[in-house]
C-alpha cells in the first residue's frame, strides 16, 4: 500500500505506474485524473509523458496514456 504522506510516495507512484505489462508492451493505460493529481500532480505527470514521447486523452475523470510514439487518429 502507498504512504501518501511519505517523501518517496510520488516516485513509488509513478515507478508503480510505469513498470505495468501493458506500459513496457508498449500499450495503453488509463488513471483516474484524480489519482495523478492526488499523488503526482499533473504537471509532473504531463512532464513525463512528455519526455517519453507518449500521447494521452482525457475523458469523464480518466487520463488515457498511449505508451508508444505512434500517432493518435480520432475516429468519432
Amino acid at each position: 500500500m502507498l504512504n501518501i504522506d511519505s517523501p518517496f510516495a510520488a516516485d513509488q507512484w509513478m515507478a508503480n505506474v510505469f513498470s505495468a505489462k501493458a506500459v513496457r508492451d508498449g500499450h495503453v493505460i488509463r488513471r483516474k485524473l484524480a489519482h495523478i493529481d492526488r499523488f503526482v500532480g499533473r504537471e509532473r505527470f504531463m512532464a513525463e509523458l512528455s519526455r517519453r514521447g507518449w500521447h494521452a486523452v482525457e475523458n469523464s475523470g480518466q487520463m488515457v496514456i498511449f505508451c508508444n510514439q505512434e500517432p493518435i487518429r480520432v475516429i468519432l
